[in-house]
């Protein structure tokens, strides 16, 4: 053991030694390119190579231990700054701490100029951090060696916390979320070779199967339910609620840890994660105590907001914050490209891709990716029993560029290489893992009802109410959850873009879009109003609304109306499966459980469908949609490892419903770690551990 302990001592001091020498080759390189940074005395004699080869040694020696030491230190002290000023703020103290390191060099040899010195310091940090990991991995062994103490310890520390933990040899799962990627889309993209990892556990170690979303199709219902275990009374993306005269937004944080509190309340248990698990990048917690990028926890002030920490985890390495930015600053140039030679080359459908889209794409497909894989590798290598996190990229490109080009082919391709990296890093865990993929919704494909036909929905229904119109038709914005994401790292409130976070009581409907399903309210009828009371106030709305060409169908007060006067009872037996029949399987049955819910709208209208091309017509800024009925947004897929038991229904069978995934992902929860502990009474469902 002590000749081990020895072995490992030195393995570790070479490459101490190793990262030393590289980065003062760095810095002498850089002092040789750069003008305004220099190693030797200013004026006067020159330095012989020798003590300019010295000097670069104390400097690279001495930056490498204030990064080590003060480093983590700065970047924790300031967690509560915003995670974007944060990634920006990184590189100015890197420099900072440069120009500290140089300073302590005798005789005034080194010197830099604090603009040169952030160049400087990225580039040494990025190259040491670069050695360092090759070197470590290489190490196979003492690699191996440093993780099982860490688990050991981990696991000796809940032992006499007398935590709930994984078992010795209990292999854990780690769940990953391709938010907006279909079934066919997944297939297509495996078998066309633009996604081999994926396409290579098909062929050898998983299985794959769609499952069918509720009415709405989107991130906010189907996540909650996955990890919650119910989406009850969540008819879209966004609604009113009368009895609160406030509009719900999935992505919005206060409404986000509503929802979860509503949820752990109705199923008495925290979520999916109680047990020894970790939230990463999602809306909701799933009652982890591990938590990073959490919508629904992001709206608290204080200690209590955890889900910040996970940038802490990040961006303690300042090689991150320089890849990441690099990256970025690409990303940003490679939308701003791709949406010109749009423009050039007339493609339809198109919408708007100005204004603060391409940095907000650049989060989603860099600085929310890496984060959050960051945080999966980590919680691999910590041993804990679940993990869920959410890979939002492909969902925000697909959106403003349609589901299928080159655009989301590029996404796609780099969604899979972090796949292949998690799996890498999977074989170096001190315990097994499965790997599962699943996604929320998917994407179907359509212009958008304003392109389409001139006017948005509210401009309809306020026409069809004998309201006054705009002469220049709105545009209602997107509600993809990354802007979300942004403002969150921002610390600024999501509300909505068009100021009905609250609306006032009077006559005026609030028009409400998710995707292509659209809602509408009356703030002056009280409760859910009945289609007579509609008809009575709005004697044309209806039939305008039912009667328009991109309107497939509308819901009211437990009626299905359609094109050209038909109508169906939902209580009565088929009529509703035949009116829907075009929409799918299923469709009338998801219909039937929305107009169960408290706070459904008084009209539910979902857009226009055509079977043959799978085109919907968003009420919303997207090209490519999800929210409704109608095409590829309703299948999303299930793919796990060949270990794990076969989803019931039997083989071939498609799950209903984001519920049944619930009882599903449980199900492999308790074949791989015994029964979950249900934990009640904390309100959001998130436990308290600290997060990492």
């Amino acid at each position: 053991m002590l000749r081990g302990r020895w072995r490992s001592a030195g393995g570790t001091a070479l490459r101490v030694v190793i990262v030393w020498a590289v980065s003062t080759l760095t810095m002498l390189a850089l002092a040789g390119i750069l003008p305004d940074f220099r190693l030797q005395p200013e004026g006067g004699d020159r330095d012989s190579i020798t003590q300019i080869g010295l000097t670069a040694a104390l400097g690279a020696g001495a930056f490498g231990l204030l990064s080590a030491l003060v480093w983590p230190v700065l970047v924790r002290a300031l967690l509560l700054v915003p995670a974007l000023v944060l990634g920006l703020l990184v590189f100015f103290l890197n420099g900072s701490l440069l120009l500290m390191a140089l300073s302590l060099i005798p005789a005034g040899r080194g010197d830099v100029a604090p603009e040169t010195a952030v160049v400087v310091a990225a580039v040494m940090s990025a190259v040491a951090s670069a050695t360092s990991t090759a070197l470590a991995v290489r190490d196979d062994e003492a690699y191996r060696r440093r993780l099982y103490r860490l688990a050991d310890r981990r696991r000796r520390r809940q032992r006499r916390e007398g935590a709930p933990g994984a078992g010795e040899h209990a292999p854990g799962l780690v769940f990953l979320q391709l938010d907006g990627v279909g079934y066919e889309m997944l297939r297509n993209a495996a078998g066309s070779g633009l996604m081999p990892t994926v396409a290579d556990w098909l062929d050898r170690t998983h299985r794959i199967r769609s499952w069918r979303t509720d009415w709405s199709s989107q991130t906010g219902a189907s996540q909650l339910g996955i990890l919650h275990g119910s989406n009850f009374d969540v008819p879209a993306f966004r609604w009113y609620e009368k009895d609160t005269g406030e509009v719900m937004v999935c992505n919005r944080p206060t409404s986000a840890a509503e929802l979860q509190r509503r949820a752990v309340e109705r199923t008495g248990h925290g979520g999916l994660l109680t047990l020894d698990g970790a939230s990463r990048g999602n809306l909701f917690s799933g009652g982890a105590g591990q938590l990073a990028l959490v919508l629904s926890v992001s709206a608290r002030r204080g200690p209590e907001n955890r889900s910040r920490a996970g940038y802490f985890a990040y961006f303690s390495d300042p090689a991150n914050s320089v890849r990441t930015a690099l990256s970025f600053t690409a990303e940003v140039g490679r939308e701003i490209t791709q949406s010109l030679r749009g423009r050039l080359r007339g493609e339809r459908p198109r919408v708007g891709r100005g204004g603060l889209y391409p940095l907000i794409r650049a989060f989603a497909t860099v600085v929310e990716r890496d984060v959050v894989v960051a945080a999966v590798i980590g919680d691999m290598l910590a041993g804990r029993a679940a993990v869920y996190a959410d890979l939002v990229a492909y969902d925000e490109v697909a959106h403003h560029s349609g589901p299928r080009g080159r655009d989301t082919d590029q996404v796609l391709a780099r969604m899979d290489r972090s796949l292949a990296l998690i799996a890498r890093v999977a074989e170096h865990a001190p315990r097994d893992y499965r790997i599962v993929l699943l996604s929320d919704h998917g994407q179907s494909p359509g212009e958008t009802f304003l392109g389409r036909y001139g006017l948005t929905l509210k401009d309809l229904v306020r026409a069809g109410c004998g309201l006054p119109v705009s002469r220049k038709a709105g545009r209602t914005h997107s509600g993809a959850e990354a802007r979300a994401a942004v403002r969150a790292a921002l610390h600024r409130p999501v509300e909505e873009e068009d100021g009905e976070a609250r609306p006032g009581r009077g006559p005026d409907p609030v028009v409400l879009a998710s995707g292509n399903l659209g809602l509408i309210s009356f703030p002056d009828l009280p409760g859910r109003a009945s289609r007579e009371r509609i008809e009575r106030a709005y004697p044309a709305l209806l039939a305008t609304l039912a009667s328009h060409p991109g309107v497939g169908f509308l819901l009211v007060d437990g009626v299905v109306l359609g094109p050209g006067g038909a109508e169906a009872r939902l209580d009565v037996p088929g009529a509703a499966e035949e009116l829907l029949a075009e929409f799918g399987p299923g469709a009338a049955q998801a219909v039937r459980r929305t107009d169960s819910f408290p706070h459904v709208a008084d009209v539910m209208v979902n857009s226009a469908y055509d079977p043959l091309t799978g085109a919907v017509h968003a009420f919303e800024e997207q090209i490519g949609s999800h929210g409704g009925l109608g095409g590829e947004q309703g299948h999303p897929f299930l793919m796990w490892p060949v270990e794990l038991a076969e989803p019931e229904p039997g083989p071939g069978a498609e799950l209903v419903g984001a519920e049944s995934v619930h009882e599903v992902l449980r199900g492999w929860l308790r074949e791989a770690d015994g029964p979950q502990v249900p934990v009640t009474g904390h309100g959001s469902g998130a436990a308290s551990a600290p997060a990492a």
